[in-house]
């Protein structure tokens, strides 16, 4: 069975493939102070809490960006699984072509969203991550990866009003009403959910006029299911667009 971990600046998402069928997915909070033993005994909890044991576990793929985290997990998986990870990074075999300034530089996450979206749907495919920042990433109709748009994310705005403003508190993230908000709390709610959906679609618009095409759109991340939902775009959802394009890099390095 092989495990994927996806560690984001928040959360860290695992999956349990058996084969190609996702067996179960699980989430962890991405704590920099944790260490190796600590994410060991989570995990450990974790696969017996899905009804899995560490000896079935037979392989591991881990994407990162928070790399102290990512050493974290990848050691207490070998501790715990006796297994080395293999790290999504330079030198591991994608079949990405990415024509952007410096290939190095794109993030794992951004790279496994890729390579999901290729396997599962038609290009050109635009990929819409929402999470800590949103992401917005643009394959061709060859399957390049041409770059994207990277946008603060629906929880950061929140923060950034709630801890910069005198009078303005933190609010669930749901979607008001109306769009003319008739307290605060519902005018914040439309600027997030409802601003965020016109942003997408805004940038939707131009990067369909820059393809020259329609492009398929799928969308991943924590709050996007919320948000596309107010998206004029037809945009797919797939909760596990990032899990499934770890499983294709491992079977390509494998």
């Amino acid at each position: 069975m092989l495990l994927a971990v996806d560690i984001g600046n928040t959360n860290i998402t695992l999956g349990a493939f058996e084969e190609s069928v996702l067996v179960f997915t699980s989430r962890l909070a991405t704590e920099t102070k944790k260490t190796a033993d600590q994410y060991a005994v989570e995990i450990k909890n974790l696969l017996e809490l899905n009804g899995l044991t560490a000896d079935e576990i037979e392989d591991s793929i881990i994407a990162s960006v928070v790399p102290s985290v990512g050493k974290s997990i990848s050691q207490a998986i070998s501790k715990l699984c006796d297994i080395v990870p293999l790290m999504l990074g330079p030198g591991v075999k994608t079949g990405l072509n990415i024509k952007i300034d410096n290939p190095a530089q794109l993030g794992a996450d951004l790279v496994a969203g890729a390579v999901g979206a290729l396997d599962c749907y038609t290009t050109p495919c635009v990929i819409i991550d929402m999470g800590t920042a949103s992401t917005i990433s643009v394959l061709d109709k060859n399957g390049t990866f041409l770059g994207g748009v990277i946008a603060a994310g629906v929880r950061l705005t929140l923060k950034a009003l709630a801890e910069n403003t005198a009078q303005l508190n933190s609010i669930p993230i749901d979607a008001p009403k109306s769009v003319i908000g008739s307290n605060t709390a519902e005018c914040m709610q439309s600027g997030l959910v409802f601003g965020t959906a016109a942003m997408i679609d805004g940038l939707l618009k131009r990067i369909e006029a820059e393809l020259g095409e329609t492009p398929t759109v799928v969308a991943t991340g924590g709050l996007s299911r919320d948000i596309i939902t107010h998206c004029d775009y037809d945009i797919i959802y797939n909760e596990n667009l990032l899990l499934d394009g770890l499983r294709v890099i491992y079977e390509k390095n494998n």
